[in-house]
């Protein structure tokens, strides 16, 4: 009974979060022009597969999955490479005015991503990367939130650690490689994770940075999709729901890393 009486919140709160999900899931089966007036025509038969063939056999969604996918990954990729260097400079190596420097870079956190919108599009811009891959990734690879996480990290790490790597014949870079960076995997999959979500669902930045439809990133593809099919909800629930099974599969997968993470960085959400 004390089982219960314990789980009965979290799964209430669990199945709260779930309804939207379903009913997403449920309408996107319907066959186009039902009539969903209640929760039973949403649930119950007639099924069919008709819109999902035609969305995805007759629309660009899959080159817009394929894209965000590409330009999160290697964003991710290229964040973890910036961000633990700079950590690692930061957190190990002495040079001039490095706590005035690190002191800017914790300031960057307190001036809203909006706010530096125009003039990264003009820099963007006049380098001539707008429209590009690059354009979507270069701008979002050096945030100052994983090289703070990551400098507290590598300080953690014991000097004697290091020490003792130096009297091996270690250089910097071998310690950094060998050393620092296994000890910091943690730290790393948290930072990794948050990053693949945000740029994932970024769309700010691609709607500004990209015109060419080709390039499109799902969060900016969807709705102009989904403006051609304002009156039915059969093929805009079609179009939610092809872009969230990659998420949730993701989710399901690496659902302990995830909350891991959160605990670990103190982030929510």
């Amino acid at each position: 009974m004390n089982i219960v009486r314990r789980n009965l919140l979290p799964v209430s709160v669990s199945f709260l979060f779930l309804i939207p999900i379903f009913w997403m899931l449920f309408v996107s089966i319907k066959i186009e022009g039902t009539a969903i007036d209640s929760v039973k025509d949403w649930v119950l038969p007639p099924y069919s597969m008709d819109a999902y063939k035609s969305i995805l056999t007759g629309s660009p969604i899959l080159t817009w999955m394929f894209n965000s996918f590409f330009v999160a990954a290697v964003t991710t990729l290229l964040t973890l490479i910036v961000t633990s260097l700079a950590a690692f400079v930061f957190a190990r190596m002495s040079f001039p005015y490095k706590n005035s420097i690190y002191y800017m870079i914790l300031a960057g956190l307190m001036i809203p991503g909006e706010a530096t919108i125009i003039p990264l599009y003009q820099v963007a811009k006049d380098i001539g990367i707008l429209d590009s891959y690059l354009g979507l990734i270069l701008p979002s690879i050096a945030g100052p939130l994983g090289v703070i996480i990551l400098r507290s990290f590598f300080e953690q790490v014991p000097d004697e650690i290091i020490e003792s790597a130096k009297m091996d014949g270690c250089g910097t870079l071998r310690i950094y490689w060998n050393i620092i960076l296994p000890l910091a995997k943690p730290a790393l999959a948290a930072i990794g994770i948050f990053t693949f979500i945000g740029s994932w669902n970024n769309f700010l930045w691609p709607f500004l940075a990209v015109t060419s439809e080709y390039l499109y990133t799902l969060p900016i593809g969807i709705p102009t999709l989904i403006s051609n099919y304002s009156v039915d909800y059969v093929r805009p629930m079609v179009i939610n729901s092809i872009s969230s099974i990659p998420a949730i599969i993701a989710f399901l997968i690496f659902q302990k890393q995830i909350i891991r993470g959160i605990s670990f960085t103190g982030m929510k959400g």
